[in-house]
């Protein structure tokens, strides 16, 4: 993003409550967090002749556009959706250039089903963001986050990881959530907060470019993060019990490249790693706020 991109005008109040609230997690250990277990996104990504099955959506009224979507999704017999009360699952055909993404994925007797979710075709060009132009008589209160923005994306992946660098926007969710609005991209918000300075979903922060990261002497996957926030920015996508980003999960039979000594999290609990994120150097950019 341009270093001079304009920044909103409750900029430093904004940021000044989210640093009080990060601070007092910091206090009670509870937080901040990287969701990469329970509440991570796993992904499948499925090759051009993986079998289809339909996955029934549980949801009243029937949304017959979103039920269509899911009537041939190439979902892998095995797959786990995430284990936490989300139930979160994306699959990834890059031969289709398709991707459909869950929400309270169960697979039961009677087969797969979920409470909702989305899917979108053109994946590799599409912002992102749910509504018309992610698929035929999608509406904009389709996907699995809060906000209608893609679970997939903001994801810190494996990808990612091997890496050694992000090159794109972070989702974050936070405990605070403004209610009764939200910013562009989102396109809905689930906020509950009426205090004046909590942020909307949607809503995207960046840290200062002045900033020195190499100064702070971050651990190697805050340095990651950092450097994402500094360069693409963090989206606000969904409220949360505390603060937190998003990693991709492992599939279970997998091994586990977060956890252990020689693991990403350096055999730390996320909130130990992410203790030096320099919280107060971000900035809030200009917001463009619907009701």
């Amino acid at each position: 993003m341009p270093t001079n991109a304009p920044l909103d005008p409750s900029s430093p109040a904004l940021v000044g409550a989210l640093d009080a609230t990060v601070a007092a997690e910091e206090q009670t250990g509870r937080g901040p967090w990287i969701n990469v277990g329970a509440y991570g996104v796993p992904i499948y990504t499925v090759p051009a002749d993986q079998p289809t099955v339909r996955v029934t959506l549980n949801h009243t009224p029937t949304v017959p556009a979103l039920q269509t979507a899911w009537s041939a999704v190439p979902l892998p017999p095995d797959a786990q959706p995430a284990a936490g009360t989300d139930g979160h699952l994306v699959v990834w055909q890059p031969s289709a250039d398709r991707l459909w993404e869950f929400w309270r994925l169960v697979h039961g007797p009677e087969g797969w089903s979920a409470s909702w979710g989305g899917a979108i075709h053109d994946a590799s060009t599409n912002a992102g963001v749910y509504g018309p132009q992610a698929w035929l008589g999608a509406g904009t209160d389709w996907g699995a986050s809060a906000s209608s923005l893609s679970i997939a994306g903001g994801l810190i992946t494996l990808e990612d990881l091997a890496l050694g660098q992000i090159s794109h926007a972070l989702a974050i969710a936070l405990p605070d959530v403004r209610r009764g609005v939200y910013a562009s991209p989102a396109q809905r918000t689930d906020g509950q907060s009426s205090a004046p300075l909590s942020l909307p979903e949607g809503a995207h922060l960046r840290l200062d470019p002045a900033l020195d990261l190499a100064a702070l002497h971050l651990p190697p996957l805050t340095r990651m993060i950092a450097e994402a926030a500094q360069r693409y920015g963090l989206y606000i996508r969904d409220r949360g019990e505390i603060a937190g980003f998003f990693g991709q999960r492992p599939a279970p039979a997998e091994p586990n490249p977060y956890t252990g000594p020689g693991g990403y999290l350096e055999g730390k609990y996320p909130n130990e790693i992410l203790t030096p994120f320099p919280w107060s150097h971000l900035q809030v950019l200009k917001m463009e706020l619907h009701p």
